[in-house]
């Protein structure tokens, strides 16, 4: 265990989810300047003595994305400079998660680009939530702790409904994740194919597994567009479907994608606050649930050097 105090900073990606951290942590924010020059570039100051300190630094990477990825890298190197004893990058939402693969010839792996980028700015060890990707926990020479929202999006459906539920995986690649949902809720499970002719473009093939008559909720890690969404709310009606929910961990909700949710056969979609609700479309069938509780106690745990697994039963 690090013997320094616990100190945590945070970018300004999310203020909110950061100061509904320290309240669960019941501690002070550390005092930062984040901002910018009066030239553009990015401005950062750590306004506390770090010195051999076990120091966290949050940061979810949403829009403007490169910006606070930046953020984050100087604040690791600000930290490591400042001799801090063990400094863990805290990234609810890790961007670039997608592109941890080459899909054609001159492409870059960009999920592993940036994984390099914040081990060389400093940090000891990285906490985050459902990578897009499980493999990108190897893209790090440094530990991961990866935590996982689906007994938080499970115990929050429990809650609303009593009726039998179907829990639909969007893709063959979602199949493990929706298992361990339709654990947790019971019910049965359905699987939809589908292919991406190409980026942000997907086609829906067909459902596999019973979701006539039943409540479906669609598990899927994060909703960008919210064509695959759709899509797939589109077949199960088809087949049957009574009620079309959906349960997703990060709700990025690009370009319109409230909008097109809005117009969908999807009666109500339930997201977690690892990133920041835009500011534009409509909301109303959108609930937020909080991973600050989950995200406290991980810190917690790491400061202490204690198990990070009971978080996930």
């Amino acid at each position: 265990m690090v013997d320094g105090r616990l100190q945590v900073f945070a970018g300004t990606s999310h203020p909110a989810l950061a100061a509904a951290i320290m309240g669960e942590l019941e501690a002070p924010l550390g005092r930062a300047i984040v901002g910018r020059w009066k030239n553009g570039e990015t401005r950062v100051k750590l306004e506390e003595n770090v010195r051999g300190s076990d120091v966290f630094i949050f940061q979810t990477l949403c829009e403007p994305v490169d910006h606070h990825i930046f953020e984050l890298l100087l604040m690791i190197d600000a930290a490591r400079r400042a001799s801090a004893a063990r400094i863990t990058a805290v990234i609810p939402y890790y961007a670039y998660a997608k592109q941890e693969k080459k899909t054609t010839g001159r492409e870059p792996i960009s999920a592993k680009l940036l994984a390099n980028l914040i081990t060389t700015a400093g940090a000891d060890r990285v906490l985050t939530i459902d990578l897009h990707a499980p493999a990108i926990e190897g893209f790090f020479d440094i530990p991961v702790d990866h935590l996982r929202a689906t007994s938080l999006l499970a115990r929050h459906v429990l809650r609303q409904t009593t009726e039998e539920i179907v829990s639909v995986s969007p893709d063959a690649g979602g199949v493990a994740r929706t298992e361990d949902f339709r654990k947790r809720t019971g019910g049965s499970l359905a699987i939809i194919s589908k292919i991406r002719p190409e980026a942000d473009v997907t086609e829906s093939l067909g459902v596999v597994g019973d979701v006539d008559g039943k409540t479906a909720y669609i598990v899927d890690d994060m909703i960008s567009t919210g064509g695959t969404l759709v899509l797939a709310a589109e077949r199960l009606r088809e087949r049957g479907a009574r009620h079309i929910h959906c349960a997703a961990t990060h709700g990025i909700f690009a370009a319109d994608a409230l909008e097109v949710i809005n117009r969908s056969e999807i009666e109500h979609v339930i997201v977690t606050d690892t990133l920041p609700m835009p500011d534009h479309g409509p909301r109303k069938k959108i609930s937020t649930i909080s991973v600050a509780p989950m995200l406290a106690e991980a810190i917690m745990r790491i400061h202490k050097d204690l198990s990070i697994s009971a978080l996930f039963t």
